[in-house]
Protein backbone atom coordinates (compact mmCIF):
# COMPACT_ATOMS: atom_id res chain seq x y z
CA UNK A 1 0.00 0.00 0.00
CA UNK A 2 1.27 3.83 -0.49
CA UNK A 3 1.74 6.10 1.87
CA UNK A 4 2.07 10.12 1.97
CA UNK A 5 4.11 10.88 4.48
CA UNK A 6 3.89 14.96 4.74
CA UNK A 7 6.43 16.52 6.61
CA UNK A 8 5.24 19.82 8.91
CA UNK A 9 7.68 22.37 10.42
CA UNK A 10 7.87 25.70 11.51
CA UNK A 11 10.22 26.83 8.37
CA UNK A 12 11.41 29.57 10.38
CA UNK A 13 13.03 27.36 13.01
CA UNK A 14 15.65 26.22 10.70
CA UNK A 15 19.00 27.53 9.34
CA UNK A 16 20.71 26.81 6.74
CA UNK A 17 23.25 24.12 8.37
CA UNK A 18 20.64 22.04 9.79
CA UNK A 19 18.17 22.44 6.71
CA UNK A 20 21.04 21.01 4.40
CA UNK A 21 22.15 18.34 6.85
CA UNK A 22 18.54 17.56 7.02
CA UNK A 23 18.61 17.19 2.93
CA UNK A 24 21.50 15.22 2.81
CA UNK A 25 20.05 12.33 5.58
CA UNK A 26 16.96 12.69 3.62
CA UNK A 27 18.90 11.70 0.22
CA UNK A 28 19.99 8.81 2.23
CA UNK A 29 16.94 7.91 3.08
CA UNK A 30 15.61 7.95 0.34
CA UNK A 31 18.40 5.86 -1.59
CA UNK A 32 17.53 3.43 1.47
CA UNK A 33 14.09 2.99 0.56
CA UNK A 34 14.80 2.76 -3.35
CA UNK A 35 16.79 -0.42 -1.97
CA UNK A 36 14.55 -2.11 -0.35
CA UNK A 37 11.78 -1.22 -3.34
CA UNK A 38 9.87 1.05 -0.88
CA UNK A 39 10.37 4.45 -2.38
CA UNK A 40 8.10 6.41 -4.93
CA UNK A 41 8.88 9.89 -4.62
CA UNK A 42 10.26 12.64 -2.16
CA UNK A 43 10.89 16.15 -2.43
CA UNK A 44 11.27 19.17 0.00
CA UNK A 45 9.16 22.36 -1.01
CA UNK A 46 10.02 25.68 -1.31
CA UNK A 47 9.40 28.07 1.56
CA UNK A 48 5.55 29.33 1.90
CA UNK A 49 6.34 32.62 1.04
CA UNK A 50 6.40 31.34 -2.47
CA UNK A 51 3.49 29.69 -2.03
CA UNK A 52 0.29 30.87 -4.36
CA UNK A 53 -3.10 29.34 -3.25
CA UNK A 54 -5.87 28.68 -5.92
CA UNK A 55 -9.42 28.74 -4.67
CA UNK A 56 -12.35 28.59 -7.37
CA UNK A 57 -16.11 29.63 -5.95
CA UNK A 58 -19.16 30.19 -8.46
CA UNK A 59 -16.86 29.36 -11.59
CA UNK A 60 -14.41 31.98 -10.51
CA UNK A 61 -10.33 31.69 -9.91
CA UNK A 62 -9.69 33.25 -6.30
CA UNK A 63 -5.83 33.37 -6.33
CA UNK A 64 -3.55 34.70 -3.70
CA UNK A 65 -0.37 35.23 -1.77
CA UNK A 66 0.96 32.59 0.68
CA UNK A 67 -0.73 29.49 2.10
CA UNK A 68 -4.40 29.61 2.41
CA UNK A 69 -3.90 28.88 6.22
CA UNK A 70 -1.71 30.47 9.18
CA UNK A 71 -0.23 27.66 11.06
CA UNK A 72 2.63 27.31 13.07
CA UNK A 73 4.08 24.07 11.39
CA UNK A 74 3.70 24.32 7.39
CA UNK A 75 4.18 21.92 4.90
CA UNK A 76 7.71 21.64 3.88
CA UNK A 77 8.10 18.23 2.03
CA UNK A 78 6.56 14.68 1.57
CA UNK A 79 8.03 11.38 0.73
CA UNK A 80 5.59 8.59 -1.09
CA UNK A 81 6.42 4.93 0.05
CA UNK A 82 5.25 1.69 -0.39
CA UNK A 83 5.05 -0.25 2.93
CA UNK A 84 3.10 -3.34 3.78
CA UNK A 85 1.09 -1.62 6.94
CA UNK A 86 0.75 1.37 8.76
CA UNK A 87 3.15 0.06 11.01
CA UNK A 88 6.29 -0.26 8.84
CA UNK A 89 5.25 3.24 7.36
CA UNK A 90 5.49 4.67 10.67
CA UNK A 91 9.08 3.11 10.91
CA UNK A 92 9.79 4.94 7.98
CA UNK A 93 8.09 8.14 9.67
CA UNK A 94 9.99 8.15 12.67
CA UNK A 95 13.73 8.05 10.29
CA UNK A 96 12.49 11.29 8.24
CA UNK A 97 14.52 14.26 10.12
CA UNK A 98 11.67 16.65 10.01
CA UNK A 99 10.42 14.25 12.64
CA UNK A 100 12.86 15.26 15.12
CA UNK A 101 11.72 19.20 14.84
CA UNK A 102 8.06 18.86 13.61
CA UNK A 103 5.35 16.66 12.94
CA UNK A 104 5.06 13.67 9.77
CA UNK A 105 1.12 12.95 9.16
CA UNK A 106 0.96 9.48 7.57
CA UNK A 107 -1.30 8.68 5.48
CA UNK A 108 -2.75 5.84 3.31
CA UNK A 109 -2.93 6.51 -0.43
CA UNK A 110 -6.47 6.08 -1.87
CA UNK A 111 -6.16 4.49 -5.00
CA UNK A 112 -8.45 5.10 -7.95
CA UNK A 113 -8.47 3.08 -10.99
CA UNK A 114 -7.98 5.09 -14.26
CA UNK A 115 -5.40 7.07 -13.29
CA UNK A 116 -2.14 7.50 -15.67
CA UNK A 117 0.95 5.23 -14.27
CA UNK A 118 -2.00 3.17 -11.74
Amino acid sequence: MKYMLLIYLDEQSLDDAYREACYVESAQLARDLHAAGQFVSANPLHPTASATSLRVRDGKRLVTDGPFAETREQLGGYFLIDAKDLDEALSIAARIPGARRGTVEVRPVLEIAGLPGG
